[in-house]
């Protein structure tokens, strides 16, 4: 068993004693070797030669010299140590309890009374970064406690609609036909989307997603992303136009990522566009920025959910699902993702339900 370290606070008022203790003593050697021979030299040239007048003389010097330095030592000793406990504890208080505080974060309590150590700029530092760790961990729990309960609740409707057509298959009650199998087939490929979302989530928020930068024109990044989702957007009778400047747009970017970007937003516009509706996706460069924008005339977002609808598995009509493995709710996510490793930002605007909504991906421009 590991023996019982000494606090902080005997650490530093032990060390404190020493560094005191050694200056007073060097002083009073110090003084006790040079004072008296200096003492008797100035009588000397004073003229003062008579030999009981100088023993006199040094003797009184002698006991006024150890009485001063003795009062002089005890006083300093005095006024050192209190200067130490005050410096001491404003120094060991704080860093006990944030000690304290770290055992608590350490067994789950996030909501730790973090102390405010204003005695110094590094402490205060200290304690502020401490705080913000405190209040992010916290933050990343009700993530992580949020994301389960909504991966449950993903992935508990096609586990049921494969449970149910099995049973129904064996009991003779569902056909064995070719729709029954296609149903199933659809619920597995949900299944595989989701699991393969999420992966690209992990990735994308750890920064592992291995991005390979070069310069690229961000119309070409924005005219293949509309020429991939053309077919789907004829398909349901919605129509899909871009706009782009005659200038070339350059950026710095991974040119595979942000078509899957792009992508994603597409594929959420048309989501939540009805047929008949449209779709417009429009480039613009300023000398600094290049930004990317899929505006639609769809169902629109609410004022209330649009700094959330980036969140995992977020939906603005939580009642609506998709059950044919379109949609994982972790499109909007990933897409943040990627766009912020490229430094850059993914915005949402709309002015409320009915009236369509538009994504901005604003990336730096490169010269």
């Amino acid at each position: 068993m590991r023996a019982r370290q000494p606090r902080l606070a005997t650490r530093l008022m032990v060390a404190q004693a020493i560094v005191v203790s050694v200056g007073a003593v060097t002083m009073v050697i110090a003084a006790a070797l040079v004072a008296p021979v200096l003492f008797h030299d100035h009588l000397v040239h004073a003229g003062v030669t008579e030999p009981g007048v100088q023993l006199h003389a040094e003797e009184a010097f002698a006991s006024s010299f150890a009485i001063s330095v003795a009062v002089a030592t005890l006083t300093s000793l005095a006024a050192a140590f209190v200067v130490s406990l005050f410096l001491v504890r404003r120094v060991s208080r704080p860093v006990e309890e944030l000690a304290h505080s770290a055992q608590e974060v350490a067994v789950g309590r996030y909501d730790v009374d973090v102390p405010d150590a204003t005695f110094s700029r590094e402490l205060q530092q200290l304690s502020g970064s401490f705080s913000y760790m405190a209040d992010r961990l916290a933050e990343f729990e009700a993530t992580r406690i949020r994301l389960l309960a909504d991966l449950a609740h993903e992935i508990r409707t096609p586990l049921a609609t494969l449970e149910a057509y099995i049973d129904g298959m064996e009991d003779a009650m569902l056909p064995v036909e070719a729709s029954s199998w296609a149903t199933m087939r659809t619920q597995v490929m949900r299944l595989r989307r989701l699991s393969g979302d999420l992966r690209e989530v992990a990735a994308a928020e750890e920064h592992a997603l291995g991005l390979a930068l070069e310069r690229i024109d961000a119309r070409s990044v924005s005219s293949s992303a509309v020429a991939a989702a053309l077919p789907r957007y004829h398909a349901k009778g919605v129509s899909l136009a871009e706009e782009h400047p005659a200038q070339p747009c350059w950026i710095s970017g991974d040119d595979v990522r942000l078509q899957q970007v792009l992508a994603n937003l597409l594929d959420n516009a048309l989501r939540h566009t009805q047929a008949g509706g449209t779709v417009r996706v429009v480039t613009r460069s300023t000398q600094a920025r290049v930004s990317i924008s899929v505006t639609d005339s769809g169902e629109g977002i609410p004022p209330e959910q649009l700094s959330s609808i980036f969140e995992r598995f977020h939906r603005v009509d939580r009642s609506r699902t998709s059950n044919d493995g379109s949609g994982s709710g972790l499109g909007l996510t990933i897409a943040r993702a990627i766009v912020m490793d490229h430094d850059g930002a993914l915005t949402a605007r709309s002015d409320g339900q009915g009236h369509g909504s538009s994504f901005t991906v604003e990336l730096p421009a490169r010269p």
